[in-house]
């Protein structure tokens, strides 16, 4: 089922991206200048997981697959048929995809046909065809046999011309010196040409001229086609890299001249993953054919997961709004400066909430969760989609905190079950990874906490190398930030992989592994560890469900200068996971602590025995603090406006009780629940503008 998108109207507009690199508005079909005349950028999409590249170019299919010729490949999922021969390679394998999707009839237009790229593929297959196996010819021709069928629409017009070029073989007319791949491509080719093509479809064997060693004749550019092409190598590089010039070299003369007739805008190449091997490799011809000069009028977009790599060394990066009316792309010197990469962007709150009123036309969910959403997801259109389609298939939409939405069900598709929210968006995010090892090492800090859970935690993982290192090559190769505050730095990927390794093994309420990992973390940081770190032992000890020894560190600390570094630590401890049952539902039991309105546990009265009376008026407001911070520093909670005004209230108080810092601390209260109510983190120094780095920095993993 493909999604509803939102925010890429810089894309779909009437006069957005699409539009202006193919003459065509997506709405109506009206047409459009061009944008930069006969010389179009090829435009990449860039972005991680999630982000809508694939859901972009499909759309681009959806809307343009009537108007204009339209083919979409993913690089990533070419796959060998299961008998290939040596004539299959991946760039063999998705041109004749590509060529028979281009053929596809067109409003008030011929279909486009493809002989040059015909004759190229048919040579190249043909090196492994022997007069005593024309079995593989057949089987050859029939993964062929749709792009033939542009030029010959006989359904065994194929198996005659088969037959006689394996009798032209056993003739033995032909130079015995000579390469059997050319010798056989040669007669092929003679072949094709006498029997399928026709008179005027015969002369695009001439294009092969221009084939190195082929001296303008096109038939020995075809024979030496194949001759490079059985070699290997570089050899089959150059070959590989004509036969894409091929394609384009029969879309080219399909708009020129009188071949156009009433063809409209321009043909359209989607290439998702374009990053891969295959991609750049479809990419990479045309962009030298177009950097030395030739035209082809071909409107490409392409998908790019990884935003650095040598083939997009050059491009020309916007973000997506700044491409909106103009692309403001000019060709360079370099090859690759004939990309425009368009970063796309996060989705803002409106989008969030045009996604929820979606799923929940009535209103029925809580008027925050939009907001809480767009928190938790950080705009990722993936994210946003899944948890709006949860919202809105619940049974109790009233009662929603994105947490709860991680919980829920989705159905996907009619024929199948619903799966579970958090299940779906890890397999999505993470295809192909491990979630077991991810899900402990999310629970890190930094890298060095990473490798002491995978030592610890992860022995059976570790035979062959540091697997904290790998995986944090493999999260970066994924474009996932790995940071020091977070191994895991994007907060939807760590709080799915936390969620998994809480509910792993549907074990409550012991959540064995998940302790296990908490635990590890908590004997590291503590006095005598490997890491000491008494903010980040206490860290582990709230994510424990221990809070009453952060609160008496808290008091302990309170009267010290450092009114800052006492705030950061609040704000850090504050930010530990908390440990939900799975499922729950009804009021946080945090805010009745926040409030001051939860009864006192043997452990809270335990740590105010002994206690003067201001001492423990202290315990009992910092407590109350605490859990306010905890709560509204939440991802997977919803602030609440109560407990909002109930944490600048303490915050307030404990201005007059400090010796020095009130100032500090009159300021958190003034400006954390202005942070709170616009959806920003806490800030520090409180009021200071948002930062790249959040709480816990400097710690034993910086």
């Amino acid at each position: 089922m493909e999604r509803e998108l939102y925010g890429r109207e810089a894309i779909f507009g009437d006069d957005g991206l699409a539009a202006r690199l193919t003459g065509l508005t997506p709405h109506g079909a009206r047409r459009v200048t061009c944008e930069h005349g006969d010389d179009p950028p090829v435009a990449v999409l860039t972005g991680g997981r999630g982000m809508g590249k694939t859901a972009a170019l499909k759309q681009l299919r959806s809307l343009y697959r009537e108007i204009t010729p339209v083919a979409l490949v993913d690089c990533e999922a070419v796959l060998p048929p299961a008998d290939p021969g040596p004539g299959w390679t991946p760039v063999t394998g998705v041109l004749p995809e590509l060529a028979t999707q281009l053929t596809a009839r067109v409003h008030a237009a011929r279909p486009v046909q493809f002989p040059r790229l015909s004759l190229g593929l048919v040579a190249v297959a043909s090196v492994s065809w022997r007069r005593e196996d024309e079995s593989r010819a057949q089987r050859d021709l029939q993964s062929l046999g749709p792009v033939l069928a542009t030029l010959d629409t006989r359904g065994d017009a194929a198996t005659g011309w088969v037959t006689k070029v394996l009798t032209k073989l056993a003739a033995g007319a032909f130079d015995s010196v000579a390469p059997m791949a050319g010798m056989v491509a040669e007669a092929t080719v003679e072949t094709v040409l006498e029997e399928t093509f026709s008179r005027f479809q015969r002369r695009s064997a001439d294009w092969y001229g221009t084939y190195p060693q082929a001296g303008g004749n096109g038939r020995v550019g075809l024979r030496q086609l194949a001759v490079d092409f059985e070699r290997g190598g570089d050899l089959r590089r150059r070959a590989e890299d004509h036969l894409v010039l091929a394609l384009v070299a029969d879309l080219v003369r399909a708009y020129r001249g009188m071949a156009r007739g009433a063809r409209r805008g321009r043909p359209v190449l989607l290439l998702d993953n374009a990053h891969t091997a295959l991609g750049r490799q479809l990419v990479e011809p045309l962009l030298r054919q177009r950097a030395s000069g030739a035209r082809d009028q071909i409107a490409v977009f392409a998908s790019s997961r990884v935003r650095d790599h040598a083939g997009l060394s050059h491009a020309v990066r916007r973000r997506l709004p700044e491409v909106a009316h103009a692309s403001h792309w000019v060709r360079g010197t370099e090859v690759t400066s004939g990309i425009l990469a368009v970063g796309l962007t996060p989705l803002d709150a409106g989008h969030v909430r045009a996604a929820l009123d979606r799923h929940d036309p009535h209103g029925r969910t809580p008027a925050g969760l939009a907001r809480g959403v767009h928190r938790l997801t950080g705009g990722r259109p993936l994210g946003v989609a899944r948890l709006a389609q949860a919202a809105g298939e619940s049974p109790d939409p009233g009662a929603l905190v994105p947490g709860a939405l991680l919980d829920g069900t989705v159905e996907l598709r009619e024929d199948r079950p619903p799966v579970r929210v958090a299940d779906e968006l890890l397999e999505r995010l993470l295809p192909g990874q491990r979630p077991d090892v991810l899900s402990v090492l999310a629970a890190a800090h930094g890298e060095v906490s990473a490798r002491l859970l995978a030592t610890t935690r992860l022995r059976g993982e570790s035979l062959d190398g540091d697997v904290a290192l790998r995986v944090r090559d493999a999260l970066r190769s994924e474009d996932w930030a790995v940071g020091p505050e977070h191994f895991v730095a994007d907060p939807l990927l760590r709080a799915l992989l936390l969620h998994r390794l809480r509910f792993q093994d549907d074990d409550p309420p012991y959540y064995a592994v998940w302790r296990a990992v908490h635990e590890t973390l908590r004997s590291a940081y503590a006095a005598g560890g490997s890491c000491p770190s008494e903010p980040h032992r206490l860290h582990q000890e709230l994510v424990l469900g221990a809070a009453e020894d952060c609160v008496t560190h808290l008091r302990v600390q309170f009267a010290r200068p450092d009114v800052l570094g006492w705030l950061d630590a609040l704000r850090f401890i504050a930010s530990a996971p908390c440990p939900r049952p799975p499922g729950r539902t009804g009021p946080d039991p945090r805010r009745a602590v926040a409030l001051g309105r939860a009864a006192a546990s043997d452990e809270e009265r335990a740590a105010l025995a002994g206690l003067d009376e201001r001492a423990a008026e202290l315990q009992l407001q910092l407590r109350r603090l605490l859990h306010a911070v905890w709560l509204l520093s939440d991802p997977l909670a919803l602030p609440d406006e109560e407990v909002i005004d109930k944490m600048a209230h303490e915050l307030r108080q404990l201005s007059g009780r400090h010796p020095t810092g009130h100032a500090v601390l009159w300021d958190a209260a003034t400006h954390w629940p202005r942070d709170l109510r616009e959806w920003r983190a806490l800030s520090m120094p409180p009021g200071a503008p948002a930062g790249p780095h959040g709480p816990g920095d400097g710690g034993p993993d910086a």
